[in-house]
């Protein structure tokens, strides 16, 4: 027989949890010691281990104790309910990260403002329940559509997702800031950059894509991240000074040449 103590030892599992075990009738230890202490026996330790493993499998111990103590229990029926069970808390697990990353790139992309993120959120939400398929293919041809699939996600951990998201967050710091700021102008470049790098010959779809994107209706319909409108003049006031620029200083290299 082995003292409570030891088993404690071995197994990892807390005296506390051993005896909780034992008062919902779980695992009952085969004997005690003059001084109450719950011995163990190899069959103890060996039920201790199919609770451990079943457990492990996401069983309640409620379900544990009704498996082990009926003979007439039908495994394959409740494995296969379990398997179920796993594949829908899966599901429903992988919905909660991905609306964690939305919150948290969203609260990057507002300045650390989580108030004005979660509303957003809520909103872009409540939108995506009544959005339908046929409105961005409507919008869109089947190529652009799969163009589609490179934007940067909200939810998404990729580098290139973040990198925008930051860039954004970035612009939304600096609005107060004169747009021809070199500041600011850096980060249309940067913008501007990835777009090449992403996107190349991609501009029809880029121009068109900005164009409904200034519209708030349409943006929400395509379950875009709300984006205020001041922000987006802004950035495209950025762009025609940095493309400008670009212009003018192409005219002096060619006069100089």
């Amino acid at each position: 027989m082995i003292h409570i103590k030891e088993v404690a030892k071995q197994t990892k599992i807390t005296v506390r949890t051993l005896r909780y075990y034992d008062q919902i009738g779980l695992l009952t230890a085969s004997s005690k010691t003059e001084g109450g202490h719950r011995l163990y026996s190899e069959e103890d330790l060996k039920k201790l281990q199919y609770i451990q493993f079943l457990k492990g499998m996401g069983y309640s111990l409620q379900d544990i104790r009704d498996m082990l103590s009926d003979s007439k229990w039908d495994w394959s029926i409740s494995l296969k309910s379990q398997l179920v069970y796993i594949i829908e808390e899966q599901e429903r697990l992988k919905s909660i990260e991905s609306s964690l990353r939305e919150l948290i790139n969203g609260i990057a992309v507002e300045g650390g403002d989580h108030h004005i993120a979660i509303q957003k959120l809520i909103q872009l939400w409540n939108q995506n329940k009544k959005r339908l398929l046929p409105f961005k293919e409507s919008m869109f041809n089947d190529k652009e559509i799969k163009v589609w699939t490179k934007l940067p996600k909200m939810n998404g951990e990729d580098p290139d997702s973040l990198e925008w998201i930051a860039l954004l967050g970035q612009i939304k710091r600096h609005i107060k800031e004169d747009p021809a700021s070199s500041r600011v102008q850096g980060i249309i470049r940067r913008m501007l950059e990835k777009q090449v790098e992403e996107f190349k010959d991609e501009d029809e779809f880029i121009n068109k894509l900005w164009d409904l994107r200034k519209c708030p209706k349409q943006s929400e319909m395509l379950g875009l991240y709300p984006i205020e409108k001041e922000v987006l003049d802004f950035m495209e006031r950025a762009y025609h000074i940095h493309i400008s620029s670009l212009q003018d200083s192409s005219i002096e290299q060619g006069g100089e040449s």
